[in-house]
């Protein structure tokens, strides 16, 4: 797993369709094999045990453009606005910015909705107990299966366009968004910003 996950980095502008000799040796081109993997994602532990997740796997190539649509109109305004100068200056390194023309060019996009509570049997509200936790910890399952099925991705959290994205893919209210995975082959043309890591002596205590 840490192997995985230092090779897991942030990519823009990487995604490609699959050759028809990909097709035949890769799952991306039937649709439940997707939700296949989601679902694996979705095996991750829980608060008592509650799966307080969603996945909602988008192919459709309209149905992705109106995504970008409402991220790219959202996103201008964080840049311009709310974000902060700050913020705008630290995202600086990584070369981003409002235009998001990936979510158009990956083949597949992934929303992870977290349930903030669910329902009984009776119709009664259901506590989703530590339901953030639980989903960005099923989160991390799938980007590391992902990964080892040889595809890539960024992780994204669309700043103020969960309602719009939730009313767009028809979710009920006690969803929240939580984050968007852009899934795809990467291009010859893939690039990552030269980051470093802190040495494990900054992030690691041992008593």
């Amino acid at each position: 797993m840490l192997m995985t996950g230092k090779t897991q980095r942030k990519m823009w502008n990487i995604f490609h369709s699959p050759t028809p000799g990909i097709l035949k040796r890769k799952w991306l081109s039937d649709p439940r094999n997707f939700m296949n993997f989601s679902i694996k994602g979705g095996t991750a532990p829980s608060g008592a045990h509650t799966e307080p997740w969603t996945f909602v796997v988008v192919k459709d190539p309209d149905v992705k453009h109106k995504i970008r649509e409402i991220i790219e109109e959202e996103e201008e305004i964080n840049y311009l606005k709310r974000m902060g100068r700050q913020w705008v200056t630290d995202l600086k390194k990584l070369r981003t910015n409002w235009i998001k023309e990936y979510l158009d060019t990956a083949p597949v996009l992934i929303l992870i909705f977290k349930q903030v509570h669910g329902f009984a049997a009776n119709g009664r509200r259901k506590v989703h107990y530590y339901n953030e936790i639980s989903v960005s910890i099923a989160c991390g399952l799938l980007l590391a299966a992902l990964q080892n099925a040889g595809l890539v991705t960024v992780t994204t959290t669309p700043l103020n366009c969960g309602p719009r994205l939730r009313e767009l893919l028809d979710r009920p209210s006690n969803e929240k968004l939580l984050m968007l995975l852009p899934v795809g082959y990467p291009s010859k043309e893939a690039t990552v910003p030269n980051l470093t890591r802190k040495p494990l002596d900054q992030i690691m205590v041992t008593v």
